[in-house]
């Protein structure tokens, strides 16, 4: 298994996931573009001690930067969105 610093690279700290954080009680990370849905899971319950019902990921694709001259991508993401069990909480979500 890889390890779980490795795969959760940050959280993600906007209005929309933290409207996900009081609605359905899930939390949103930046994670690395190779890791799957059972490696986030084991990853965030390993360093969270939390239990984790269900994971979904999105891969964002880089955008175009630069210009004629310099042209360039932004890196590839993937983002994870991780639903927590009822009444589970990460304490770095709550302080924000």
């Amino acid at each position: 298994m890889k390890d779980p610093r490795t795969i959760i690279i940050a959280p993600i700290i906007t209005e929309k996931s933290m409207l996900l954080k009081e609605k359905n009680n899930q939390v949103s990370f930046w994670v690395h573009p190779n890791a799957n849905k059972i490696e986030i899971r084991k990853a965030v319950e390993e360093l969270f001690k939390v239990k984790v019902i269900d994971v979904q990921t999105i891969r964002v694709k880089g955008k175009p930067k630069g210009g004629f001259r310099n042209p360039g991508r932004t890196s590839l993401r993937k983002k994870a969105i991780v639903r927590l069990a009822q009444g589970q909480t990460i304490e770095f979500f709550e302080t924000i």
